[in-house]
């Protein structure tokens, strides 16, 4: 007689609807149109913003193509039901999150999203979020949420964290040769960069490629583009006048020599 094996129950995430609602005792969870999606505080300082947009927009102008993957900043974060009543805490300065469904979003609620929380996390650390951002927000992101990257930088000294989550615990990344930290979850590394954004001359995080290039603003890409054009258009003009030019030395020959021979 063939001995009965014990049935193992399957892996549950603990993000899924299922799996939050048994937890809280719960028969219904609240949608992202029910829950808050700002608490009308405005990000740190200005370069603040501009920092989170030139993460944000270079990454989304690389992935244009991509319909799997959303990318987002200064957005609330929810994978419990009670944060909405206890505001214990707040969204990611910026965030990707691969293998779901490209479209807007208000807030990102993990158990209308397949139970699927974020790849990636980046902070911009200010006075007032520096030890929250290192200690409290950290153990969520590692404890909770288990994000498999989280990245922390510092506008202001420049100095760039970053941690990968290995057997459940965050392990410091190692910065590269060329002093970056490189993502193993979009392929791509964050580099300090100086230069002009939005008219601001400072010091920048840019996402590079791994052989080294800056993904491009859109104003990047558009003057590369414009200058692709220029040099298709001077490239054309300049083979109209050697056309021109070929024609006339051909008429003086025909002139002086006659007809070419057949």
């Amino acid at each position: 007689m063939q001995e009965a094996r014990a049935i193992q129950p399957a892996l549950i995430n603990p993000f899924s609807p299922e799996a939050i609602m048994r937890q809280y005792g719960l028969t219904r969870l609240p949608t992202q149109d029910e829950l808050p999606c700002s608490d009308g505080e405005p990000m740190e300082t200005q370069y603040h913003v501009l920092q989170m947009y030139l993460l944000i927009d270079t990454l989304n102008l690389h992935w244009q193509d991509r319909k799997d993957v959303f990318v987002g900043g200064d957005m609330f974060v929810y994978f419990s039901p009670t944060q909405s009543r206890t505001e214990d805490f707040r969204g990611p300065d910026f965030f990707v999150v691969q293998g779901v469904k490209h479209r807007r979003r208000k807030s990102w609620v993990v158990w209308e999203e397949g139970g699927k929380a974020p790849d990636i996390v980046v902070e911009l650390l200010s006075d007032s979020t520096a030890h929250k951002d290192r200690n409290e927000k950290k153990l969520v992101y590692q404890d909770k949420l288990r994000v498999p990257e989280y990245f922390l930088f510092d506008p202001i000294n420049g100095d760039l964290e970053g941690f990968r989550l290995r057997d459940g615990v965050y392990e410091p990344i190692q910065p590269d040769e060329r002093g970056r930290l490189v993502s193993e979850q979009c392929q791509l590394a964050l580099a300090r960069w100086e230069g002009v954004f939005s008219r601001e001359d400072s010091l920048w995080l840019r996402w590079e490629t791994l052989s080294g290039e800056l993904l491009p603003t859109e104003r990047d890409a558009s003057q590369r583009a414009a200058a692709a054009a220029r040099s298709a258009t001077d490239a054309a003009k300049s083979a109209a006048q050697r056309n021109v030019q070929l024609e006339a030395e051909l008429a003086q020959y025909r002139k002086k020599f006659g007809a070419l021979p057949k």
